[in-house]
């Protein structure tokens, strides 16, 4: 299985529907997971959460319904991509799903409220869930083929808690520019 996560930033970038049809084109037949970015969904939330000072468990939910947002469109874009919401539904099937995150399982597994956590944290954690062999993350910032992910971390092209989540990965991890995926 493969995990591709989508960076939200794609859809700002006007790239967002290229990509899609890219993995449709790579990745047809194939058991593959697309994890959406919650994109300017969840942009909309960091901006509420400034001038309303709700805490981070609420911000997190709020996001995680910035992804779930996210995946409708994609799914609105690729109707036959079903969305699946819990892991143990993305088992064995020979086909390409996006993933809409059910913000109770992810309570159930521990994965913490906190904005050091976003779709890439969350991408690499369904991974290994899903005993995936490979991770992908598409997006629209520049990357170089040299930088490692403590690079990219600083960079803010990661976010703060995807190298603990992927510290142990026994998947590959690819990330990969926008254009590369539509090259």
């Amino acid at each position: 299985m493969i995990v591709l996560k989508l960076g939200g930033s794609l859809a700002a970038a006007g790239t967002l529907a290229n990509c899609l049809d890219s993995i449709e084109r790579k990745f047809a037949g194939s058991a593959a997971v697309v994890v959406p970015g919650g994109g300017l969904f969840a942009d909309q939330v960091r901006l509420a959460q400034r001038p309303w000072q709700f805490d981070d468990v609420t911000a997190h939910r709020m996001a995680l319904l910035a992804m779930q947002q996210m995946a409708l469109l994609l799914n609105g874009l690729k109707p036959h991509w079903p969305i699946v919401r819990r892991v143990a539904d993305l088992q064995n099937l020979p086909s390409i799903r996006i993933w809409s995150p059910d913000p109770d399982e992810l309570d159930r597994a521990g994965v913490a409220a906190s904005w050091d956590i976003t779709s890439d944290s969350l991408a690499a954690w369904l991974a290994g869930q899903v005993s995936a062999g490979e991770l992908i993350l598409v997006k629209s910032a520049a990357i170089e083929g040299s930088e490692g992910l403590s690079e990219l971390t600083a960079r803010q092209i990661l976010d703060k808690a995807f190298c603990d989540y992927s510290a142990e990965a026994r998947y590959k991890i690819t990330i990969i520019n926008q254009h590369t995926l539509n090259g």
